[in-house]
């Protein structure tokens, strides 16, 4: 087994990480992500955790996941964090959480793809950061059944170990992209396979959603309103987070939906005011770019002023296969 990889140590720079990412701006996604297979760093087979700790840099530390959805459909958003928008992402994150640590991890279909999960390292230096992110192997399609957003979620859950977490009680943050509804449960044999770890048996995806909640903010973000409805995909996910499901308008408004979801959870953004504020003076949108962004945040800004969010609810129906969704 991998020992504890304990990373996150570096400084980070808003100047530098803008730099960096806008030397490729203008490239396509094949020309940023040039992998054809998983990064031998990134396999997660015998990997015992990934680590957000803290240093004298970094004495308050809080671990940040971004799980990406790389299949086909889904690769337009690592290349907007990779050529724009990670920076401005942190810039803003930065107000509110002083000593954020980001891990990139990316998932596919583990019943198809040839890099079903991948996973870097907590950081919080930018050429960090940028190293893990552009190292993702994207997929070239979809799988037929849907993405394996439930070993992304296990992982995270039983792979990753954080100050924050341990020495605080605080939650890190877990976004997730996707455009499909989950597997209805994380397959055994699937952890063996591409983790090492024997489980006892499946393990229902409401369980595997609420045992992630117990140590993340974790919110699940679908890229446009066509693809929310598809094939249920917005109402499963809301069986599961409730209000954390956020749908967007477009796909380039990730990094900045998710900049506000963090400020809204820590109570600094409270109200819409605060929010429509925070978009204009941290994140520079105005006008109609703003306002669409505020309207994907509203309702989990809502639900947090009324108070706890309801737990998952099992799935009253099958979703992992085609056939069988409605």
């Amino acid at each position: 087994m991998i020992g504890y990889l304990a990373m996150g140590f570096g400084n980070y720079s808003v100047e530098a990480h803008r730099a960096m990412v806008g030397t490729r701006a203008a490239l396509p996604q094949k020309a940023v992500f040039q992998r054809n297979d998983c990064d031998p760093a990134m396999n997660p087979q015998g990997v015992r955790f990934r680590e957000s700790r803290d240093s004298e840099k970094h004495p308050e530390s809080i671990g940040i996941v971004f799980a990406l959805d790389v299949s086909g459909s889904m690769g337009e958003i690592p290349h907007q964090l990779a050529t724009r928008t990670l920076p401005t992402f942190m810039e803003s994150v930065f107000t509110v959480l002083p000593h954020p640590q980001v891990l990139f991890l990316a998932f596919g279909n583990a019943y198809s793809d040839r890099s079903p999960l991948q996973v870097g390292q907590f950081e919080s230096e930018a050429g960090l950061m940028d190293r893990w992110l552009s190292a993702i192997h994207l997929e070239s399609g979809g799988g037929a059944l849907g993405e394996s957003y439930d070993l992304a979620m296990y992982f995270a859950a039983r792979h990753t170990a954080t100050d924050g977490l341990e020495k605080r009680k605080k939650k890190g943050y877990f976004f997730m992209t996707g455009d499909e509804v989950p597997f209805t449960y994380v397959d055994a044999a699937k952890v063996r396979g591409l983790i090492g770890d024997g489980l006892q048996g499946n393990i229902p995806i409401h369980e595997m959603t609420a045992e992630l909640l117990r140590s993340y903010h974790a919110f699940f973000l679908i890229p446009d309103p066509k693809r929310a409805a598809q094939e249920y995909c917005e109402a499963v996910w809301r069986r599961l987070l409730k209000e954390r499901c956020v749908v967007l308008e477009t796909p380039e408004d990730t990094a900045v939906a998710c900049a506000l979801l963090v400020g809204i959870q820590e109570g600094r953004l409270a109200g819409l005011p605060a929010i429509s504020r925070q978009l204009e003076e941290r994140l520079g949108r105005k006008g109609e770019a703003r306002d669409r962004v505020l309207r994907a945040v509203t309702p989990f800004a809502e639900a947090i002023a009324r108070g706890p969010i309801a737990d998952p609810e099992p799935l009253a129906t099958r979703t992992d296969d085609p056939g069988l969704r409605g």
